[in-house]
């Protein structure tokens, strides 16, 4: 099997980041792992993904993410006050938590705790880095054709296509 050069559809995708925000505070970064993503399948924010698209193995790239190609604009209506007593009982609520439910469409959605106080929990539907432009520096650190199982799924299973590890 050849190994492919370009970032394209069906590809899988290892790269090494670091994220910083406007002001050059790292928000994220990859560490000793590569990110492994397949591209083309929105696995990453899709200003990021617009950015690889036709690079190469070995590219370095800085790619400037405006709010609405990342993690989108807030929303000052996506706001809401939930009673506590709602909440499991056993969960230690603290800001910034993520917390996972099934909506009415049977979509699992994700709010985020932008305040726990007393009898009330504030929630927000916006990602903690709404609102930001996202400075990424990437670097491709290698590439091979996705596995049937992968665009199936619409990700990958790990840099050389093997299953999850959880």
């Amino acid at each position: 099997m050849s190994t492919p050069t370009t970032v394209a559809a069906d590809r899988v995708v290892l790269f090494h980041y670091v994220l910083k925000d406007e002001a050059g505070e790292v928000l994220d970064a990859s560490g000793e792992h590569p990110m492994v993503y397949l591209h083309g399948h929105g696995n990453i924010v899709p200003g990021l993904e617009k950015h690889l698209e036709g690079k190469v193995v070995g590219d370095e790239i800085t790619a400037v993410v405006p709010p609405e190609e990342a993690y989108g604009v807030i929303d000052e209506n996506a706001t809401q006050r939930v009673p506590r007593k709602e909440m499991p009982k056993d969960l230690d609520i603290k800001p910034g938590m993520p917390l996972r439910f099934r909506a009415s469409d049977g979509r699992i959605a994700t709010l985020w705790v932008t305040e726990a106080k007393g009898a009330w929990v504030t929630v927000t539907a916006n990602h903690p880095m709404a609102g930001k432009t996202l400075h990424f520096e990437v670097v491709i650190s290698g590439m091979r054709e996705a596995t049937a199982d992968e665009i199936q799924h619409g990700h990958a299973h790990g840099p050389d296509g093997h299953h999850h590890h959880h």
